[in-house]
Protein backbone atom coordinates (compact mmCIF):
# COMPACT_ATOMS: atom_id res chain seq x y z
CA UNK A 1 0.00 0.00 0.00
CA UNK A 2 3.01 2.35 1.04
CA UNK A 3 4.39 1.53 -2.77
CA UNK A 4 1.52 2.26 -4.19
CA UNK A 5 1.32 5.59 -2.35
CA UNK A 6 4.49 6.88 -3.51
CA UNK A 7 4.21 5.70 -7.23
CA UNK A 8 0.77 8.13 -7.60
CA UNK A 9 2.63 10.78 -5.50
CA UNK A 10 5.49 10.45 -8.01
CA UNK A 11 2.99 10.07 -11.08
CA UNK A 12 1.14 13.85 -10.25
CA UNK A 13 4.98 14.86 -9.79
CA UNK A 14 5.52 13.78 -13.28
CA UNK A 15 2.50 15.04 -15.09
CA UNK A 16 2.63 18.70 -13.21
CA UNK A 17 6.01 19.10 -14.11
CA UNK A 18 5.69 18.69 -17.68
CA UNK A 19 2.22 20.48 -18.15
CA UNK A 20 3.88 23.16 -16.84
CA UNK A 21 5.90 23.22 -19.99
CA UNK A 22 3.47 21.85 -22.53
CA UNK A 23 1.57 25.06 -21.88
CA UNK A 24 3.51 26.99 -23.94
CA UNK A 25 6.87 25.34 -25.60
CA UNK A 26 4.84 24.22 -28.88
CA UNK A 27 2.27 27.27 -29.50
CA UNK A 28 4.57 29.85 -27.92
CA UNK A 29 6.24 30.78 -31.48
CA UNK A 30 2.76 30.87 -32.79
CA UNK A 31 1.70 33.73 -30.08
CA UNK A 32 5.18 35.78 -31.01
CA UNK A 33 4.74 35.29 -34.51
CA UNK A 34 1.02 36.53 -34.18
CA UNK A 35 2.25 39.48 -32.86
CA UNK A 36 4.91 40.42 -35.27
CA UNK A 37 8.10 38.93 -33.10
CA UNK A 38 8.52 36.05 -35.59
CA UNK A 39 12.32 37.07 -36.36
CA UNK A 40 12.07 36.89 -32.51
CA UNK A 41 11.42 32.79 -32.07
CA UNK A 42 15.07 31.77 -32.06
CA UNK A 43 15.92 33.62 -29.15
CA UNK A 44 12.97 32.62 -26.81
CA UNK A 45 13.75 28.67 -27.60
CA UNK A 46 17.51 29.01 -28.05
CA UNK A 47 17.64 30.87 -23.72
CA UNK A 48 16.28 27.06 -22.93
CA UNK A 49 19.46 25.64 -24.03
CA UNK A 50 21.65 28.50 -22.99
CA UNK A 51 20.48 28.33 -19.43
CA UNK A 52 20.84 25.05 -19.30
CA UNK A 53 24.77 25.04 -19.63
CA UNK A 54 24.84 26.31 -16.25
CA UNK A 55 22.08 26.43 -14.10
CA UNK A 56 21.08 22.82 -13.31
CA UNK A 57 24.89 22.43 -12.46
CA UNK A 58 24.52 25.19 -9.80
CA UNK A 59 21.07 24.25 -8.84
CA UNK A 60 22.00 20.81 -8.17
CA UNK A 61 25.49 21.35 -6.07
CA UNK A 62 22.88 24.06 -3.63
CA UNK A 63 20.26 20.37 -3.57
CA UNK A 64 23.13 18.36 -3.13
CA UNK A 65 24.98 19.84 -0.06
CA UNK A 66 22.28 22.42 1.27
CA UNK A 67 18.85 22.48 0.26
CA UNK A 68 16.68 18.94 0.35
CA UNK A 69 15.83 18.47 -3.40
CA UNK A 70 12.10 18.54 -2.61
CA UNK A 71 12.36 21.81 -1.08
CA UNK A 72 14.75 23.49 -3.79
CA UNK A 73 12.11 22.12 -6.49
CA UNK A 74 9.01 23.80 -4.48
CA UNK A 75 11.70 27.24 -4.59
CA UNK A 76 12.99 26.50 -8.62
CA UNK A 77 8.91 26.39 -9.40
CA UNK A 78 7.67 29.28 -7.50
CA UNK A 79 10.20 31.21 -8.85
CA UNK A 80 9.76 29.91 -12.55
CA UNK A 81 6.34 30.49 -11.95
CA UNK A 82 6.11 34.07 -10.74
CA UNK A 83 7.96 35.15 -13.77
CA UNK A 84 6.12 33.32 -15.96
CA UNK A 85 2.81 35.23 -14.38
CA UNK A 86 4.37 38.68 -14.89
CA UNK A 87 5.47 37.27 -18.40
CA UNK A 88 2.08 36.64 -19.18
CA UNK A 89 0.84 40.02 -17.00
CA UNK A 90 2.89 41.73 -19.53
CA UNK A 91 1.37 40.64 -22.65
CA UNK A 92 -1.69 41.38 -21.29
CA UNK A 93 -1.18 44.90 -20.69
CA UNK A 94 0.89 45.65 -23.55
CA UNK A 95 -1.87 43.50 -26.02
CA UNK A 96 -0.47 44.73 -29.68
CA UNK A 97 2.00 46.80 -28.85
CA UNK A 98 3.96 43.69 -26.73
CA UNK A 99 7.97 43.64 -27.83
CA UNK A 100 10.46 41.22 -27.67
CA UNK A 101 11.85 43.68 -24.54
CA UNK A 102 8.52 43.38 -22.92
CA UNK A 103 8.64 39.58 -22.54
CA UNK A 104 12.04 38.17 -23.04
CA UNK A 105 13.59 39.16 -19.99
CA UNK A 106 11.22 37.81 -17.62
CA UNK A 107 10.57 34.77 -19.65
CA UNK A 108 14.61 34.12 -19.56
CA UNK A 109 14.56 34.46 -15.50
CA UNK A 110 11.39 31.95 -15.47
CA UNK A 111 12.76 29.35 -17.80
CA UNK A 112 15.99 29.77 -16.01
CA UNK A 113 14.81 28.57 -12.92
CA UNK A 114 12.12 25.83 -14.47
CA UNK A 115 15.08 24.29 -16.64
CA UNK A 116 16.83 22.92 -13.75
CA UNK A 117 13.55 21.45 -12.65
CA UNK A 118 13.90 18.40 -14.97
CA UNK A 119 16.75 16.74 -12.96
CA UNK A 120 15.41 17.94 -9.61
CA UNK A 121 12.33 16.08 -10.67
CA UNK A 122 13.90 12.87 -11.33
CA UNK A 123 16.23 13.10 -8.11
CA UNK A 124 13.21 13.25 -6.11
CA UNK A 125 11.47 10.64 -7.28
CA UNK A 126 14.62 8.21 -7.43
CA UNK A 127 14.97 8.85 -3.67
CA UNK A 128 11.58 8.58 -3.30
CA UNK A 129 11.35 4.89 -5.01
CA UNK A 130 14.83 3.91 -3.42
CA UNK A 131 13.53 4.49 0.12
CA UNK A 132 10.20 2.81 -0.75
CA UNK A 133 12.46 -0.67 -1.55
CA UNK A 134 11.68 -0.27 -5.49
CA UNK A 135 13.87 -0.68 -8.59
CA UNK A 136 14.14 2.23 -10.09
CA UNK A 137 15.14 0.83 -13.79
CA UNK A 138 11.37 -0.71 -13.54
CA UNK A 139 9.35 2.04 -11.47
CA UNK A 140 10.13 4.85 -13.09
CA UNK A 141 9.65 4.65 -16.70
CA UNK A 142 5.77 4.07 -16.57
CA UNK A 143 6.04 7.32 -14.19
CA UNK A 144 7.90 8.97 -16.29
CA UNK A 145 4.90 8.52 -19.14
CA UNK A 146 2.64 10.76 -16.91
CA UNK A 147 5.36 13.86 -18.04
CA UNK A 148 4.41 13.07 -21.32
CA UNK A 149 1.10 12.74 -20.65
CA UNK A 150 0.39 16.17 -18.65
CA UNK A 151 2.12 17.48 -21.50
CA UNK A 152 -0.53 17.00 -23.69
CA UNK A 153 -3.10 17.64 -21.59
CA UNK A 154 -1.69 21.23 -21.06
CA UNK A 155 -1.36 21.41 -24.70
CA UNK A 156 -5.11 20.35 -25.21
CA UNK A 157 -6.39 23.02 -22.68
CA UNK A 158 -4.15 26.23 -24.16
CA UNK A 159 -5.79 25.00 -27.56
CA UNK A 160 -8.89 24.46 -26.74
CA UNK A 161 -9.37 27.68 -24.99
CA UNK A 162 -7.81 29.50 -27.35
CA UNK A 163 -4.54 30.51 -25.21
CA UNK A 164 -2.30 29.11 -28.03
CA UNK A 165 -3.34 32.52 -29.67
CA UNK A 166 -2.18 35.18 -27.03
CA UNK A 167 -0.16 35.32 -23.39
CA UNK A 168 -3.03 33.55 -21.29
CA UNK A 169 -0.61 29.99 -22.00
CA UNK A 170 2.25 31.84 -19.90
CA UNK A 171 -0.67 32.53 -17.25
CA UNK A 172 -1.75 29.13 -17.58
CA UNK A 173 1.94 27.79 -17.73
CA UNK A 174 2.19 30.05 -13.95
CA UNK A 175 -0.86 28.42 -12.50
CA UNK A 176 0.55 25.06 -12.86
CA UNK A 177 3.97 25.86 -11.49
CA UNK A 178 2.29 27.43 -8.39
CA UNK A 179 0.52 24.51 -7.78
CA UNK A 180 3.55 22.24 -8.09
CA UNK A 181 5.39 24.36 -6.09
CA UNK A 182 3.22 23.75 -3.56
CA UNK A 183 2.64 20.05 -4.23
CA UNK A 184 6.51 19.47 -3.80
CA UNK A 185 6.67 20.52 -0.26
CA UNK A 186 4.14 17.13 0.43
CA UNK A 187 7.24 14.73 -1.24
CA UNK A 188 9.24 12.27 0.58
CA UNK A 189 12.49 14.21 2.12
CA UNK A 190 15.70 13.94 0.35
CA UNK A 191 18.70 14.27 2.34
CA UNK A 192 21.60 16.39 1.50
CA UNK A 193 25.28 15.51 1.47
CA UNK A 194 26.71 18.17 3.82
CA UNK A 195 30.11 16.83 4.22
CA UNK A 196 32.35 13.62 3.61
CA UNK A 197 32.01 13.27 -0.53
CA UNK A 198 33.85 16.41 -1.34
CA UNK A 199 33.63 16.87 -5.10
CA UNK A 200 36.09 19.59 -6.94
CA UNK A 201 34.15 22.17 -8.42
CA UNK A 202 35.11 21.04 -11.47
CA UNK A 203 33.48 17.62 -10.73
CA UNK A 204 30.34 19.27 -9.68
CA UNK A 205 29.92 20.68 -13.11
CA UNK A 206 29.94 17.94 -14.35
CA UNK A 207 33.19 19.01 -16.68
CA UNK A 208 35.64 16.22 -15.72
CA UNK A 209 32.63 14.33 -18.21
CA UNK A 210 35.06 16.19 -21.42
CA UNK A 211 38.10 13.14 -20.57
CA UNK A 212 35.98 11.03 -22.97
CA UNK A 213 36.41 13.46 -25.45
CA UNK A 214 39.73 11.28 -25.46
CA UNK A 215 38.44 8.02 -27.22
CA UNK A 216 37.23 8.72 -30.19
CA UNK A 217 33.93 6.38 -30.35
CA UNK A 218 32.77 8.82 -27.43
CA UNK A 219 33.90 12.06 -28.72
CA UNK A 220 32.44 11.25 -32.28
CA UNK A 221 28.94 10.03 -30.50
CA UNK A 222 29.06 13.47 -28.61
CA UNK A 223 30.12 15.77 -31.32
CA UNK A 224 26.94 14.04 -33.83
CA UNK A 225 24.62 14.42 -30.63
CA UNK A 226 25.07 18.20 -30.54
CA UNK A 227 24.99 18.44 -34.50
CA UNK A 228 21.62 16.07 -34.18
CA UNK A 229 20.61 18.31 -31.14
CA UNK A 230 20.66 21.53 -33.44
CA UNK A 231 17.15 19.78 -35.10
CA UNK A 232 15.51 19.29 -31.20
CA UNK A 233 14.11 22.77 -30.77
CA UNK A 234 13.61 23.39 -34.79
CA UNK A 235 9.88 22.21 -35.02
CA UNK A 236 8.90 23.38 -31.27
CA UNK A 237 9.62 26.64 -32.34
CA UNK A 238 8.54 26.98 -35.78
CA UNK A 239 5.90 23.99 -36.80
CA UNK A 240 2.56 26.07 -34.82
CA UNK A 241 3.80 29.25 -36.94
CA UNK A 242 3.94 27.47 -39.90
CA UNK A 243 0.79 25.55 -39.52
CA UNK A 244 -0.94 28.95 -39.03
CA UNK A 245 0.38 31.18 -41.73
CA UNK A 246 -1.77 29.34 -43.60
CA UNK A 247 -4.70 30.95 -42.17
CA UNK A 248 -3.60 33.94 -44.12
CA UNK A 249 -5.16 31.92 -47.25
CA UNK A 250 -8.90 32.48 -47.14
CA UNK A 251 -9.41 28.56 -48.38
CA UNK A 252 -7.34 27.08 -45.28
CA UNK A 253 -8.02 29.26 -42.50
CA UNK A 254 -10.82 27.58 -41.07
CA UNK A 255 -9.30 24.01 -41.55
CA UNK A 256 -8.74 21.93 -37.95
CA UNK A 257 -5.32 21.82 -38.61
CA UNK A 258 -4.84 25.76 -38.21
CA UNK A 259 -7.71 25.89 -35.40
CA UNK A 260 -5.88 22.99 -33.48
CA UNK A 261 -2.69 23.21 -34.53
CA UNK A 262 -1.73 22.41 -30.66
CA UNK A 263 -3.68 19.18 -30.81
CA UNK A 264 -2.11 18.05 -34.06
CA UNK A 265 0.84 18.71 -32.84
CA UNK A 266 0.13 16.66 -29.81
CA UNK A 267 0.44 13.76 -32.05
CA UNK A 268 3.97 13.69 -31.91
CA UNK A 269 3.77 13.68 -28.38
CA UNK A 270 1.98 10.66 -28.40
CA UNK A 271 3.78 9.17 -30.74
CA UNK A 272 7.06 9.77 -28.49
CA UNK A 273 4.82 7.82 -25.81
CA UNK A 274 4.36 4.42 -28.16
CA UNK A 275 8.05 4.79 -29.35
CA UNK A 276 9.56 4.32 -25.80
CA UNK A 277 8.48 0.77 -26.12
CA UNK A 278 10.25 -0.12 -29.13
CA UNK A 279 13.75 0.99 -27.95
CA UNK A 280 14.30 -2.14 -25.98
CA UNK A 281 14.04 -4.04 -28.28
CA UNK A 282 15.53 -1.82 -31.45
CA UNK A 283 18.95 -1.52 -29.44
CA UNK A 284 19.28 -5.45 -28.45
CA UNK A 285 18.21 -6.03 -31.95
CA UNK A 286 20.66 -3.56 -34.07
CA UNK A 287 22.69 -1.64 -31.58
CA UNK A 288 22.93 1.96 -30.93
CA UNK A 289 24.67 2.54 -34.46
CA UNK A 290 21.52 1.66 -36.52
CA UNK A 291 19.20 3.28 -33.52
CA UNK A 292 20.43 6.44 -34.09
CA UNK A 293 20.64 6.61 -37.71
CA UNK A 294 16.93 5.21 -38.05
CA UNK A 295 16.19 8.48 -35.68
CA UNK A 296 18.60 10.65 -37.45
CA UNK A 297 16.38 9.56 -40.90
CA UNK A 298 13.49 10.21 -38.70
CA UNK A 299 14.45 14.12 -38.62
CA UNK A 300 14.55 13.65 -42.26
CA UNK A 301 10.96 12.78 -42.68
CA UNK A 302 9.65 14.89 -39.98
CA UNK A 303 11.08 17.87 -41.93
CA UNK A 304 10.36 16.86 -45.17
CA UNK A 305 6.67 16.14 -44.37
CA UNK A 306 6.55 19.26 -43.03
CA UNK A 307 7.91 20.51 -46.70
CA UNK A 308 4.80 19.03 -48.61
CA UNK A 309 2.00 18.81 -46.78
CA UNK A 310 -0.66 21.35 -46.05
CA UNK A 311 -3.71 21.99 -43.83
CA UNK A 312 -6.03 20.85 -46.54
CA UNK A 313 -6.88 17.26 -47.88
CA UNK A 314 -5.43 15.73 -48.33
CA UNK A 315 -1.88 17.78 -47.41
CA UNK A 316 -2.98 17.27 -43.79
CA UNK A 317 -1.68 13.37 -43.95
CA UNK A 318 1.43 14.51 -44.13
CA UNK A 319 1.33 16.52 -41.57
CA UNK A 320 -0.49 13.59 -39.60
CA UNK A 321 2.48 11.39 -40.81
CA UNK A 322 5.43 14.27 -39.77
CA UNK A 323 4.14 13.53 -36.26
CA UNK A 324 4.10 10.33 -35.80
CA UNK A 325 7.70 9.96 -36.81
CA UNK A 326 8.11 12.03 -34.31
CA UNK A 327 8.27 9.69 -32.00
CA UNK A 328 11.00 7.76 -33.52
CA UNK A 329 13.33 10.55 -33.98
CA UNK A 330 13.31 12.16 -30.55
CA UNK A 331 12.97 8.86 -28.45
CA UNK A 332 15.69 6.50 -30.77
CA UNK A 333 18.02 9.71 -30.41
CA UNK A 334 17.46 10.97 -26.83
CA UNK A 335 16.64 7.61 -25.02
CA UNK A 336 18.47 5.91 -26.70
CA UNK A 337 21.92 7.48 -26.62
CA UNK A 338 21.02 8.16 -23.12
CA UNK A 339 21.24 4.32 -22.16
CA UNK A 340 24.02 4.17 -24.78
CA UNK A 341 25.98 6.79 -22.26
CA UNK A 342 25.02 5.08 -19.40
CA UNK A 343 26.83 1.75 -20.34
CA UNK A 344 29.55 2.99 -22.20
CA UNK A 345 31.06 5.32 -19.09
CA UNK A 346 32.24 4.02 -15.25
CA UNK A 347 29.76 3.87 -13.00
CA UNK A 348 31.82 6.97 -11.18
CA UNK A 349 31.19 9.36 -14.38
CA UNK A 350 27.75 8.29 -14.98
CA UNK A 351 25.85 11.95 -13.93
CA UNK A 352 28.56 13.64 -15.38
CA UNK A 353 28.66 11.47 -18.39
CA UNK A 354 24.26 12.06 -18.61
CA UNK A 355 25.43 15.90 -17.87
CA UNK A 356 27.90 16.28 -21.06
CA UNK A 357 25.38 14.48 -23.23
CA UNK A 358 22.81 16.53 -22.31
CA UNK A 359 24.60 19.68 -22.78
CA UNK A 360 25.29 18.73 -25.90
CA UNK A 361 21.85 18.04 -27.37
CA UNK A 362 19.68 20.11 -25.44
CA UNK A 363 22.12 23.05 -24.58
CA UNK A 364 24.69 23.64 -27.29
CA UNK A 365 22.89 21.56 -30.07
CA UNK A 366 19.44 22.63 -29.64
CA UNK A 367 20.68 26.79 -29.12
CA UNK A 368 22.67 26.67 -32.40
CA UNK A 369 20.20 24.85 -34.13
CA UNK A 370 17.08 27.30 -33.35
CA UNK A 371 19.53 30.02 -34.17
CA UNK A 372 20.16 28.92 -37.25
CA UNK A 373 16.68 27.95 -38.25
CA UNK A 374 15.50 31.00 -37.39
CA UNK A 375 17.98 32.89 -40.16
CA UNK A 376 16.99 30.72 -42.59
CA UNK A 377 13.66 31.01 -42.12
CA UNK A 378 13.91 34.27 -42.10
CA UNK A 379 15.83 34.28 -45.69
CA UNK A 380 12.67 32.50 -47.44
CA UNK A 381 9.77 33.96 -45.18
CA UNK A 382 8.01 37.92 -44.52
CA UNK A 383 5.64 38.56 -41.47
CA UNK A 384 2.48 40.20 -42.82
CA UNK A 385 -0.14 41.65 -40.97
CA UNK A 386 -3.44 40.74 -41.82
CA UNK A 387 -6.93 41.92 -40.66
CA UNK A 388 -8.95 38.79 -38.91
CA UNK A 389 -12.10 39.29 -37.62
CA UNK A 390 -11.50 42.95 -37.45
CA UNK A 391 -8.21 42.80 -35.48
CA UNK A 392 -4.81 43.11 -37.02
CA UNK A 393 -2.46 39.65 -36.94
CA UNK A 394 0.78 38.58 -38.53
CA UNK A 395 1.60 35.89 -40.15
CA UNK A 396 5.00 34.26 -41.47
CA UNK A 397 4.22 33.73 -44.78
CA UNK A 398 6.59 32.83 -47.91
CA UNK A 399 9.09 30.01 -49.30
CA UNK A 400 8.22 27.39 -45.72
CA UNK A 401 8.76 24.51 -48.09
CA UNK A 402 12.34 25.23 -49.11
CA UNK A 403 13.24 26.09 -45.58
CA UNK A 404 11.80 22.68 -44.44
CA UNK A 405 13.50 20.75 -47.09
CA UNK A 406 16.66 22.50 -45.93
CA UNK A 407 16.64 21.64 -42.58
CA UNK A 408 15.52 17.82 -44.42
CA UNK A 409 18.45 18.22 -45.89
CA UNK A 410 20.71 18.92 -43.07
CA UNK A 411 19.83 15.93 -41.05
CA UNK A 412 20.09 14.01 -44.38
CA UNK A 413 24.15 15.05 -44.57
CA UNK A 414 23.79 13.95 -40.57
CA UNK A 415 22.95 10.87 -41.02
CA UNK A 416 25.11 9.99 -43.79
CA UNK A 417 28.05 11.06 -42.08
CA UNK A 418 27.28 9.19 -38.97
CA UNK A 419 26.72 5.99 -40.59
CA UNK A 420 30.19 6.28 -42.06
CA UNK A 421 32.39 7.33 -39.65
CA UNK A 422 30.55 5.41 -36.27
CA UNK A 423 31.58 2.39 -35.30
CA UNK A 424 29.72 0.24 -32.89
CA UNK A 425 30.22 -3.28 -31.50
CA UNK A 426 28.04 -4.83 -33.48
CA UNK A 427 29.62 -3.51 -36.37
CA UNK A 428 32.96 -3.97 -35.13
CA UNK A 429 32.31 -8.34 -34.67
CA UNK A 430 30.41 -7.94 -38.35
Amino acid sequence: MQNSNVKIKLIILSFMQFAIWGAYLTSMGRYLDGYGMGSDIPWFYSVQGIVSIFMPAIIGIIADRWVPAQRMLAFCHAVAATFMAITGFIGMSKGADVCFNDLFWTYTISVAFYMPTLALSNSVSYTALTKAGLDTVKAFPPIRVFGTVGFIASMWIVDLTGFQNDYSQFLTSAIWGVMLAVYSLTLPHCPVNKGGDKKSLASAFGLDAFRLFNKRKMALFFIFSMLLGAALQVSNGYASPFINSFAADPTLANTFAVEHTNMLISLSQISETLCILLIPFFLKKFGIKTVMFIAMLGWVFRFGFFAVGDPGMPGVLFFVMSMIVYGVAFDFFNISGSLFVDKEVPESMRSSAQGLFMLMTNGLGASIGVIAAGAIVDSYTVSLPVMNNGKEVFYTVGDWPTAWCIFAGYALVIALLFWLVFKDKKEAKA
